[in-house]
């Protein structure tokens, strides 16, 4: 049985829809390289956990590879981008960032 992704319900605010995928996300940022989990994805950024967060404003540059079910493709397919993280929030002893993507290009 194929499971499908249901968006994040809309919020007023936000330009994209959200889609709830944990996927590993390993990044680049002045601090060094750092490893995260997505908690959702969209078309214009992301939000993901981790243990170390780069700073707010901080350039990004992190690769994610989708699953090719997700895809609907042979292969999973590798995203590489540039980006910078917006925000942080902490929900009890989780560390989340929100970051926006300036720019990608995949790799299959």
């Amino acid at each position: 049985m194929t499971s499908q992704l249901k968006p994040v319900p809309d919020n007023p605010v936000r330009t994209s829809v959200r889609f709830p995928m944990k996927l590993a996300l390993h990044m680049q940022s002045a601090q060094g390289e750092l490893d995260a989990v997505t908690e959702n994805i969209s078309s214009n950024g992301l939000l993901f956990v981790g243990e170390v967060l780069p700073a707010v404003n901080t350039r990004i540059e992190f690769t994610i590879v989708m699953p090719s079910s997700v895809m609907g493709s042979a292969r999973d397919v590798t995203i590489n981008c540039i980006g910078r993280v917006i925000r942080h929030q902490i929900q009890g002893d989780i560390k989340k960032a929100a970051a926006v993507i300036d720019e990608y290009y995949l790799k299959a």
